[in-house]
């Protein structure tokens, strides 16, 4: 697969847009509605979106790190790596949602959480798009990043941003079926 290097990265920013406009919806809900659960083993919507800010701790940095000392590219097509084009593919939403483990530092299960972990959220959305921006003089393939699972591997520029943002994606599709919207 081969994609040409406009379209990923415009269709990311289509993406983090839509997460936006969704976190600045979640912001004027009640917070009762955001800390509810469907099940006492499940994640509420302020969870769900901590999760997201965890991830996007570790990312956020780490992309503008490795953009910050990439050169300049003219290359105009990406092509995803073996491993990070399954990471990414495998966080896409499917219309049954299936469950993954998450490691113990990334579960916010049962953190006491405000509005602040949406507001976080949409100030990690609003970099995330920054960053897409930077990202268009940048070799999506030659430029690594870093993983949050371990430091032995780096994955392509390029899937690391369809990683962070389809792994938002599939965590904002849950939010709804949680707030039933």
């Amino acid at each position: 697969m081969k994609i040409s290097t406009s379209e990923l990265l415009d269709e990311l920013k289509n993406r983090t847009e839509q997460h936006l406009r969704f976190a600045e919806m979640l912001s004027v809900k009640p917070e009762d509605d955001l800390n509810f659960r469907i099940s006492e083993d499940s994640w509420s919507a302020l969870e769900c979106l901590e999760h997201l800010n965890r991830y996007g701790n570790f990312y956020i940095p780490e992309i503008k790190r490795n953009i910050n000392s990439a050169g300049k590219s003219s290359r105009t097509y990406f092509k995803p790596g073996i491993l990070g084009n399954y990471f990414a593919k495998s966080m896409l939403p499917k219309e049954k949602l299936n469950t993954m483990k998450t490691l113990k530092q990334m579960n916010p299960m049962y953190s006491h959480l405000d509005k602040t972990v949406v507001h976080t959220f949409i100030k990690q959305q609003e970099k995330l798009l920054e960053l897409l921006e930077e990202a268009q003089h940048v070799d999506l393939e030659k430029t690594k990043t870093g993983i949050s699972i371990s430091k032995l591997i780096k994955l392509r520029l390029g899937d690391t941003f369809r990683f962070v943002i389809y792994h938002n994606a599939r965590h904002m599709a849950q939010i709804q079926k949680i707030l039933n919207l």
